[in-house]
């Protein structure tokens, strides 16, 4: 149960399935908004600055009232509570401090964005939110809602907290699908030219980066860092990458777990280039110092564009297991695995392993459809230098008992042809709504009457 929930809790702090990247590639803002937001003015703060006073921000009740609708100090709770879960609880009382700031500051934008919604006639059902919790339910718990509403209780959340965050999303989503997307133009000429360039570019590399971006002015450039790298040793104690970036990042990638997509060293700011091009698959690095603020990132994949990948290459595999004795000692496991491994390799081929596995008490399983890149990294090259009927060396533990992999076949992937014109033009309009998703935002900011407690 407790693997499950860890998805669960992925998939909730995503909001839901599909709806986060809808409201990433939705949160943007109209021409016509975009010509009337106010000039822009230099604040000027001095470097002597004396604080009069003693109200201290960070001392505050995490409660808000917000152009008249009111944040309770539950809300925030609750909320904050699917992140703590996600971390299995691994998370310091400073860090939670300024995770309750942050989960409030998101309700606030949540708030805004059914607020804007409702003032334009836009309005999301009972029964379309109720549909789309079941689905989460669905997922995760065999359609049993109930099952998933205790599990949110115990975890110290509420079906509430969760379907509010849906209504948030799709209220949001339905809004500037109606009056925004349709202003939104990619021309013929600008998807061929990309296409040309990633003709051009064939053969080098490309990766899928995760990011968490935090802006810093140059006065609070210190404290920025402190907390950035905070977050950093958080995630590299097994804090949830998603998690973070969603809770923290101020980039418009924040609502779909900070994840960048396939991108090109061009593509990067020449702060980041050198950094990515020397990563590895799953390696964190950061804060790392960009205009603006500072960036961690992660290395999700890598690969070669309009190249076939051998990692998805699908494998024909046989799994040959054999249990341990009760009490066995490392020593003698290691004698029995020496004799097993001596044992397979008479073997001849995945058609004769049955009776040698059966001769020595073992026990077959076989799976013809596993992609190479769905196995640990450790043994993924490893696997793809074996010819059929090979073997990788035993593995196990002292309470699984031993285990080999033969490779009976494999079927490499075809050449990548790349994205179509359709896909490539739909992702230009993602991009460039993207690009205006914090101007609409932050023009709602602007404007709102907001009153803390």
């Amino acid at each position: 149960m407790q693997a499950v929930n860890r998805k669960f809790l992925k998939r909730a702090l995503l909001c839901v399935g599909g709806l986060a990247a809808m409201s990433s590639a939705l949160t943007v803002y109209s021409q016509q908004a975009l010509a009337q937001s106010a000039p822009q003015g230099e604040i000027s703060i001095p470097d002597d600055v004396k604080i009069f006073g003693n109200d201290n921000p960070n001392m505050r009740r995490a409660t808000a009232v917000v152009n008249g609708d009111v944040i309770t100090g539950t809300d925030v709770d609750q909320r904050l509570a699917l992140i703590v879960a996600a971390n299995q609880g691994k998370i310091d009382e400073e860090e939670l401090k300024r995770l309750r700031l942050q989960v409030l500051r998101n309700l606030i934008d949540e708030t805004l964005q059914i607020q804007e919604a409702k003032a334009a006639d836009v309005s999301v059902d009972d029964a379309e939110i109720n549909q789309s919790y079941a689905r989460v339910a669905q997922q995760n718990f065999g359609q049993n809602t109930s099952a998933m509403d205790a599990y949110l209780k115990r975890v110290g959340s509420s079906a509430d907290s969760l379907k509010r965050q849906i209504r948030g999303e799709l209220s949001w989503q339905r809004l500037l699908q109606r009056n925004v997307q349709p202003f939104i133009n990619v021309s013929d000429d600008e998807v061929n030219d990309v296409l040309a360039r990633l003709k051009a570019a064939k053969g080098t590399d490309e990766y899928r980066l995760g990011e968490i971006y935090l802006a810093a002015s140059p006065e609070a450039r210190d404290q920025v860092y402190q907390n950035a790298t905070q977050i950093v040793q958080q995630l590299k104690g097994g804090g949830s990458f998603v998690a973070y970036a969603r809770q923290y990042s101020q980039a418009s990638t924040a609502s779909v777990g900070g994840d960048l997509g396939w991108v090109r060293l061009a593509q990067l700011p020449t702060e980041l280039q050198a950094v990515a091009r020397d990563m590895e698959s799953g390696q964190l690095v950061g804060p790392i110092e960009v205009p603006g603020g500072f960036d961690i990132l992660y290395l999700i994949d890598k690969r070669q564009v309009l190249t076939a990948d051998p990692r998805d290459a699908v494998l024909a595999l046989k799994q040959i297991s054999l249990p341990f004795p009760k009490g066995v000692s490392e020593a003698e496991a290691g004698k029995r695995a020496e004799a097993f491994q001596t044992a397979m390799k008479a073997a001849k081929g995945c058609g004769d392993v049955d009776g040698v596995a059966k001769g020595l008490g073992a026990q077959v399983v076989t799976n013809d459809q596993v992609k190479a890149r769905d196995l640990p990294a450790q043994i993924q090259n490893s696997i793809l230098q074996l010819s059929p009927g090979e073997t990788l060396p035993p593995f196990g533990s002292l309470e699984d008992g031993v285990r080999i992999l033969m490779l009976c076949g494999r079927d490499d992937p075809q050449t990548e042809s790349g994205p179509s014109f359709e896909q490539l033009q739909a992702q230009l309009e993602d991009d460039r709504v993207n690009k205006r998703a914090q101007t609409y935002l932050r023009d709602l900011r602007r404007d709102a009457v907001i009153e803390y407690n």
